[in-house]
């Protein structure tokens, strides 16, 4: 990697990390070493290309989806490690109730299976369409609209307090850092 390159592959670290950390929580389904994991493998696979990729942040995102993913897949054979507590979360928007229904949605979140967790964090996290999610996860987009309709009712469920519309706007709000270190 050429000097240039290098300066900007640590610009687009230091820049983006922070946002694409929160995603990998997500995706993680909230367990933090994890995610710091998925982020830093992701880096490493991109960095050894970085000279030949066009969009950086979403090559990066691909590599992290691609990535759980595998995950998800060796870990079918082991039994599941789950995290009895949540880390804190500290945002400027911690009072009252909202953050009871975070906390809560962290909890819904965790029950959910890797596959229902990661459509809901790429479609409503994420925002992409289902097209798209569908590419990533390597699946039908009848299975991801499917899958996501099984999800957010499994979420209702759970979180009574998210009411009908549904889990889009909480699931945007989860995040460990405020609002202006946000990336």
């Amino acid at each position: 990697m050429k000097g240039s390159e290098l300066e900007e592959f640590r610009e687009f670290v230091a820049m983006r990390s922070t946002a694409l950390l929160r995603l990998a929580v997500l995706l993680t389904g909230g367990d933090r070493h994890a995610a710091e994991d998925l982020l830093q493998i992701a880096l490493m696979k991109v960095y050894g290309r970085w000279a030949r990729i066009e969009q950086h942040e979403a090559y990066v995102r691909q590599v992290m989806y691609r990535q759980q993913v595998n995950r998800w897949r060796l870990r079918r054979h082991r039994a599941e490690t789950t995290v009895p507590v949540l880390p804190d979360t500290a945002t400027d928007t911690d009072a009252g109730s909202g953050s009871e229904v975070r906390i809560a949605l962290w909890a819904a979140l965790g029950r959910l299976t890797k596959r229902q967790r990661a459509v809901v964090v790429l479609r409503y996290f994420e925002d992409l369409p289902e097209g798209e999610v569908a590419a990533l996860l390597g699946c039908p987009v009848g299975t991801v609209r499917s899958t996501a309709h099984r999800s957010l009712a499994k979420l209702r469920a759970l979180v009574p307090e998210l009411g009908p519309e549904g889990p889009g706007q909480q699931v945007q709000s989860l995040s460990y850092t405020p609002k202006e270190v946000r990336g």
